[in-house]
């Protein structure tokens, strides 16, 4: 059920009821609900919200589009994960970096509720853990810091519209442990499931970064993977094992290269794709969980986070697609 609704007060779900609705949460972060031209009202513009109740697919419309050729209006913008994207985290003045301490729903609250209105509500639940001088990368954004700072400590994002009768509610946001699926539950082709894996072997393991300067005065370093995956400065494959690549950056700020180029490194390396039609499971995965999978065929094993969900309405029927990390590294879905 898709509910329209203005700041103030919820509309309903009937003036959605024939619309076909698109919620990408994580990949371009943009919804669409595309309505016939003589279903609009005048209630359907700019700053309303439009939402699933105790899901996270919804947003604030942004853009409209009409088509007299299509015969439909468009109404399209962020989720709610996509407007925590379109947040920065900036360092204090006089600081380097923005560094935070506390429990993490308490992280959370002094991060996200300032910049919201009081749309978005961060938990007041005690999660027991905390993080200790967690210090977030230079302008990076709202979502990524607070993703990565999570992460760190096994947790994730967790993101519900809350409905109140007769108003908007607001978005609820909590820490939430990492669900690993893949250690409670082996996944095969016995199971009935569908999935595909590629273990990719022959990746770059050393990589020459090239900074600023000039011939011998170049900033040069070398950076080395590793069998589990780590990175270091010191080699481990050599010979017919070494693949070597030289990475220039000139652009980037000496103090920041390395990150960035760890980065690079981590986008090249030998790695294991894997892919599976999650919504079959039947179990309630949320962005950041952990999948996994085996075919005994060839011995081979693979696990990854859950990377995005896009939920599509089409005639009133619903879907979910799962993307897993990495899915699209290489351009295809």
């Amino acid at each position: 059920m898709v509910i329209l609704a203005t700041k103030q007060r919820e509309i309903g779900s009937n003036p959605l009821r024939k619309a076909n609705c698109t919620f990408d949460v994580n990949g371009e972060m943009k919804f669409s609900v595309k309505i016939a031209r003589c279903y609009w009202t005048e209630e359907m513009t700019y700053g309303n919200l439009v939402y699933i109740p105790d899901t996270e697919f919804g947003g604030v419309v942004g853009e409209i589009l009409t088509s007299t050729t299509l015969d439909y209006v468009e109404l399209k913008g962020y989720t709610w994960r996509g407007r925590l994207a379109y947040k920065a985290i900036e360092p204090p003045s006089g600081s380097d970096y923005k560094v935070v301490s506390g429990e993490l729903n308490t992280v959370l609250k002094s991060l996200i509720e300032p910049e919201f209105g009081g749309l978005y509500v961060v938990s007041g639940e005690n999660t027991g853990v905390s993080v200790s001088n967690y210090q977030f990368d230079r302008y990076c954004t709202l979502l990524e810091g607070i993703t990565k700072m999570l992460k760190s400590v096994g947790y994730r994002l967790d993101i519900r519209h809350k409905r109140e009768q007769g108003v908007p509610g607001y978005i609820l946001i909590r820490a939430v442990p990492i669900v690993d699926y893949s250690d409670q539950i082996e996944l095969s082709k016995d199971c009935g499931l569908n999935y595909t894996m590629e273990d990719i072997r022959d990746g770059i393991n050393h990589l020459i970064v090239t900074g600023k300067g000039e011939l011998q005065d170049r900033n040069v370093f070398h950076l080395y993977a590793w069998p589990d995956g780590s990175i270091k400065k010191t080699q481990y494959y050599k010979g017919l094992d070494e693949i070597t690549q030289v990475y220039e950056n000139t652009s980037t700020e000496t103090d920041q290269l390395e990150d960035q180029s760890i980065d690079k490194l981590t986008e090249l390396m030998s790695k294991k794709k894997f892919g599976m039609d999650v919504e079959k499971l039947g179990i309630d995965v949320g962005i950041g969980d952990i999948i996994g999978g085996r075919d005994y065929l060839t011995g081979m094993y693979g696990a990854k986070p859950v990377e995005n969900i896009t939920c599509s309405i089409t005639a009133g029927v619903i879907s979910k697609e799962y993307e897993l990390e990495g899915e699209n590294d290489d351009g295809n879905s």
